[in-house]
């Protein structure tokens, strides 16, 4: 069973940083892309970034593209999600994603989320 723990939300001024951690368990994490999404209130789950399962390749949505850097450390089965010069756009719950086949397929695993607030 594939589990994946996000850790690293909270409430952070608008100019602000943070740094999301996902821990994946449960399956041969260097085989596996992974990615972060997005979900503001009333709004659908939105893509953000994704990187391939060797660290090599990413890929970010336009809206963050420049702000937030998405990498891994596979030693640790762990991915990352730097957030730099946050907007209060960026406001949403972020979770992390595990595709069993590449980034460009559907994510198969979820994380339960962590909030992140920008307020305005």
């Amino acid at each position: 069973q594939v589990q994946l723990v996000e850790s690293g939300g909270g409430l952070v001024q608008a100019g602000g940083s943070l740094r999301l951690s996902c821990a994946a368990s449960g399956r041969t994490f260097t085989r596996n892309a992974m990615g972060w999404f997005r979900q503001a209130p009333g709004k659908e789950r939105e893509f953000v970034a994704a990187v391939s399962s060797g660290g090599t390749s990413t890929v970010y949505a336009d809206s963050v593209k420049g702000r937030f850097t998405i990498s891994r450390e596979n030693a640790r089965n762990t991915v990352y999600l730097q957030m730099n010069s946050l907007k209060p756009g960026d406001t949403a719950v972020y979770y992390c994603a595990l595709y069993i086949g590449g980034y460009s397929t559907s994510p198969n695993y979820w994380g339960q989320g962590t909030q992140v607030t920008v307020p305005s």
